[in-house]
Parts: structure tokens; sequence; C-alpha cells
């Protein structure tokens, strides 16, 4: 007979698989016959997979009890962080682009497809990198610009910017994402910044709480070489420019980052109501002050229009690329009724998003433009039919 090794003889002696092995009848020393192997083999090998399917299993309830214990905080998210604030930790090993992507989830947004976080000069970054990247440091690139920081805080200079991670010796750069720090109101003279005329802010004015009507505070330095920065999967600086001034550089506007996160989110319910979204256009994004009140047809336009500050966009989707709405109802037809379907989808949007509330009206055609949606993150639900320019 094998001798069996008893938890209650050797308390201290943890038990193995190979140690299960061999706690199984040795078929072959009882007198099994040769036909008989076969079947041994085979019992044999259904108990390596019931153990192999075991321990995967107590591993995963472990992961999952982990993942559960801190509220916001995954297994994969807590190891990281404590990998990168160990100073015996491998760091290297950490620094990879799942590391980095999870740490940079904050500034994702709810969509996950933001791709820059925009700032004032000198402000914490900590809604870029999440807190577990404490005791890293940062390196900010712009062009043949560096900068490198412990403190967490964005650049002092003006720019759109890189950013590479480090913990110890290794560095890793964050891909598809960049920092973008605002030209600061107060350099505006004559209601121009450079040769870039913008014009100003009506003052005084007071709407429904939680609307901003203050005159930004600050703009996103636009060059010829950064008008395609990513703002997100489907939108770059450009698609916001006003209609104006299309040889003056740099260009100086405002983009509200919540109002992208929430058109990302609107593209991601149509997909999933099978429309294609590629061809998501931009009509009208940033408006500056001297453009709304007198740049192209101003008609219909709002004297406070939420583009002056913004937060508003006015959209289409065109994925067949015949520079009109697209037949998003599948009734044959383009028409306001197109536009109707984003609306729809901006409505289940603010419903799972609260803090993404905001305006949103449907345009018919008309001699100058198809039909289009107008969306916008004022901070309370507004609905209309319109004509002109949203």
């Amino acid at each position: 007979m094998t001798e069996r090794r008893s938890s209650s003889t050797f308390p201290n002696v943890r038990s193995t698989p190979d140690d299960w092995l061999l706690a199984f009848p040795e078929s072959r020393r009882l007198g099994f016959s040769r036909t008989a192997g076969g079947a041994e083999r085979v019992f044999n090998a259904g108990s390596v997979l019931v153990l192999v399917l075991f321990a995967m299993g107590w591993s995963w309830s472990i992961a999952r009890a982990r993942a559960a214990g801190e509220e916001g905080v995954t297994a994969v998210t807590a190891g990281i962080a404590s990998a990168l604030t160990n100073s015996k930790a491998p760091s290297a090993a950490y620094l990879t682009n799942a590391a980095l992507n999870a740490l940079a989830a904050p500034a994702r947004g709810a969509s996950g497809k933001l791709r820059v976080k925009i700032l004032q000069p000198g402000t914490p970054i900590a809604p870029i990198i999440s807190d577990g990247a404490r005791g890293a440091g940062i390196t900010f690139s712009a062009g043949a610009v560096a900068e490198s920081t412990a403190t967490m805080t964005a650049p002092r200079r003006v720019g759109i910017w890189k950013l590479a991670l480090s913990v110890g010796s290794a560095v890793k750069p964050l891909a598809d994402f960049s920092l973008i720090t605002l030209r600061p109101a107060a350099e505006k003279k004559g209601g121009r910044l450079g040769l870039y005329y913008i014009g100003n802010w009506p003052t005084g004015k007071r709407g429904r709480p939680g609307t901003n009507y203050e005159a930004p505070s600050g703009f996103i330095e636009v060059t010829r070489e950064s008008q395609n920065t990513h703002l997100s999967e489907h939108f770059r600086l450009k698609d916001f420019f006003p209609h104006d001034q299309a040889n003056v550089w740099p260009k100086y506007i405002v983009v509200d980052i919540k109002l992208i996160d929430k058109m990302e989110l609107v593209l991601s319910d149509l997909q999933k109501q099978g429309i294609n979204t590629k061809g998501v256009r931009v009509m009208s994004g940033f408006r500056t002050p001297q453009y709304n009140s007198g740049g192209g047809d101003p008609r219909g336009r709002a004297s406070m229009s939420r583009h002056m500050y913004g937060d508003a966009a006015d959209i289409f989707i065109d994925s067949d690329g015949n520079g009109n709405m697209d037949d998003l109802n599948r009734d044959g037809r383009v028409n306001i009724a197109d536009a109707r379907v984003i609306l729809a989808a901006v409505n289940r949007v603010e419903r799972a998003h609260p803090s993404l509330v905001g305006g949103c009206g449907v345009y018919s055609a008309n001699s100058a433009h198809g039909p289009f949606t107008h969306v916008d993150t004022r901070g309370y639900p507004a609905r209309w039919t319109g004509t002109g320019d949203g």
C-alpha cells in the first residue's frame, strides 16, 4: 500500500495538486488489466482537468472579491497603483500601455473616448493620472520643448503637450492623449489675440442656475500643425473652428470637454442602433462673439448662443460622403425626421448621464444646409425645432 499523509498528522504541510494526485489509487498495483490502463489514463487526465478548473475558478473568485472590495477601484488598477507607489517594485514591468490606460481612465470621460484634458497653465493634473500614480513623474513635450514635473501640475507654458510617465528609470509615453494648456484671456487686447479677432462677450447676463455666462478664462491656441489634434475618437480641434478668418494663424477657440464626451456617448448609442457614425460632421462648433453676431447668416442665432461658450455643436451624420445628412431612420428620405434620430439618442444619453444634460434642437433643411441636430451641455434640459442655425 502507498503511504498516505494526513493533514492531522502534518498540520503545517499544505497539500499541492501533486499531493492530491498521489492520493488516488495506483491501479496497476491493484492488478488492473492492460485494458484497464486506458481507463486509468482517462481517469487521471480528467482528475487533472478538474483540479485545473478548480484553481482557475479559485483565482477568478479572489480577483472578483478584491475588485469589489473598494468602490471604483479594480484589481488591475489597485495592483498597478500599489506597484507604482512601492519603491521596491519592479517599476519597468508595470509601464505597459494597459497600465497607463488604466491610470489615465479618469480623463477618458464617461464615453472612454476622450483624448485630451484642457487646463490652465500650472494647475493640478490629478484628474489626468489617477491617485495611484503618486510618486511617479510626468514629462511633457511639445515639439522641441519639454518640461518635467514630480508635483503633478500642468506646464506653465501654453501649448498642446504629449505626456510620458516615469517611474524609477522607466519612461513610457501615454499614447493617444494630450494635455492642452490655455492662452489666458487676459492677454486679449482690443478683442484680439495676435492677429485673430475674437470680439468681446456680453456682460451682466444672468441665466438659469448652473448655466455659464461668464466670458472664457482662456483659449486653445491652434496652429496649422496642431489643428488635427484629436479631442476624442471622432472629433478634432479643427472641427470646431468658426467659419471665418481661414488664413489667420494661430486660431483661438473654446471647447468644453463635457460636450465632446456627450457627443461620443451619443455616437455610441447610435452605433448600437445599427447606424454608421464614422462620417459624423460638425457643421458649427465654437463661435466667437463677433462671428456669432455677424458672420455668415446670423438669422436664427441666439445672441447668447451656447456656441460662444464652447459647449454646443451642430452635427449631422454623413457616412456616405455626399455632404448631407444620411437617411438615419431608413425611410428612403432625408429630412428633419433623421435629425430626430440623433435627438432620441441624446435623450437616452441624458437619462443615463444626468451631469451631461443640456439642449437639443432639430433643424430642417434650407437652401444653405441639410437637416442637422444641435447638441449642448448648458446644464438644464431644453428641446426645440428650428429652421436656421443652431
